[in-house]
């Protein structure tokens, strides 16, 4: 079945095109964009890590290693498109355009952070697995019926595809034809469990034949054949011809969250070697100096702008004003019980010592 389903690949590990026909793609502007974007998500997500392990936020969802996915995704939807992110695609928010003071007071536990984006088309992190997959094709069947020419994208493990919603989901909006993307970044484990335990199918391209529509087959760790496809993907959205499933082909460098241990169900020192071949940065750095590009100076001075940015944000975050706990018995009923007021009344009592 994989020859059926090729990996889509336009840039190889060590920064070569595998084709002269995607040369247009490549051009200075576009690979410096993406290698900026690359860079700064992985420094916040480094700082995420590091934050969570001195207590300064809760649990984290780290998604190094799957940089070029969601860069690549991300960058090839129009400002006005719907996105429908989980818990691990803080990145592809991020490049979307979406408030990096709101996403770390999210994982501080605040409810700000939980409120949709003000200026971009954005959904709050997915925690439950696939249920935004629904939401993804209404979205996408609302701008529809509005005559609009917006698309919607909805990111997903592979874990996801076990779940009645991914079914729902990719059914209801194939037969509707919804402007819909769904990409699936497979990392190949949910949380610990190996892809080949949890099904079958040899590709999760492959069900897209069950719902009569396009599955595409891409090398998450090449940013081009992912921005690509997903832009492919979405011109055929709005053209009226329904979604396209995407399998994006990643590997997950680190935990599955902070509060995994990963070594328990995989051989990491395995995964650290890959890296050095594999990294989507790495790669991208390749292809900078194969192509005479790389601007030390450039490099320095834009990592340096990243990491003022990511450090401004955990400042504000940290000298946000601090919350009122009270609020959490305020919107459990319209009328407060008398169970809940009285417990209202023991916090606020208890505060003030």
């Amino acid at each position: 079945m994989k020859e059926k389903y090729p990996l889509m690949q336009i840039v190889d590990s060590s920064g070569n095109l595998v084709s002269g026909q995607y040369e247009s793609q490549l051009s200075e502007e576009k690979i410096k964009n993406f290698f900026y974007h690359m860079t700064r998500l992985r420094t916040y997500d480094r700082r995420g890590k590091a934050l969570q392990r001195q207590g300064r936020i809760g649990t984290y969802v780290p998604f190094e290693g799957q940089e070029a996915a969601q860069v690549g995704s991300a960058l090839a939807l129009d400002d006005n498109d719907w996105m429908f992110p989980t818990y691990r695609d803080h990145g592809a928010a991020l490049a979307f355009g979406g408030d990096l003071d709101r996403l770390l007071l999210y994982w501080n536990g605040r409810v700000e952070g939980a409120l949709p984006s003000q200026t971009k088309r954005i959904l709050p992190a997915a925690v439950p697995i696939a249920t935004q997959l629904p939401h993804a094709t209404g979205a996408a069947m609302a701008e529809q019926y509005k005559g609009s020419n917006q698309a919607a994208i909805a990111y997903f493990g592979d874990g996801a595809t076990s779940e009645g919603d991914f079914h729902e989901g990719i059914n209801i909006a194939s037969v509707f034809k919804a402007p819909v993307v769904f990409f699936n970044q497979n990392n190949g484990y949910a949380i610990s469990v190996p892809i080949e335990k949890q099904m079958n199918s040899e590709t999760i391209a492959q069900k897209a034949v069950a719902y009569g529509i396009p599955g595409i087959r891409v090398d998450g760790m090449d940013v081009f054949a992912v921005h690509l496809a997903v832009q492919e993907a979405l011109e055929r959205a709005r053209r009226g011809e329904g979604p396209t499933l995407i399998e994006a082909v990643v590997c997950r460098f680190g935990p599955h969250t902070t509060a995994d241990d990963p070594t328990k169900y995989r051989d990491q020192e395995k995964v650290e070697k890959m890296r050095e071949e594999i990294d989507p940065i790495v790669r991208l750095e390749r292809l900078m100096k194969n192509k005479n590009i790389w601007d030390e100076n450039w490099v320095s001075q834009m990592q340096h702008e990243v990491e003022v940015e990511v450090n401004d944000a955990v400042e504000r975050m940290e000298n946000h004003e601090k919350p009122d706990p009270s609020v959490m018995f305020d919107y459990v009923f319209e009328d407060p019980t008398w169970s809940i007021q009285e417990q209202k009344e023991d916090l606020l009592e208890r505060s003030r010592f």
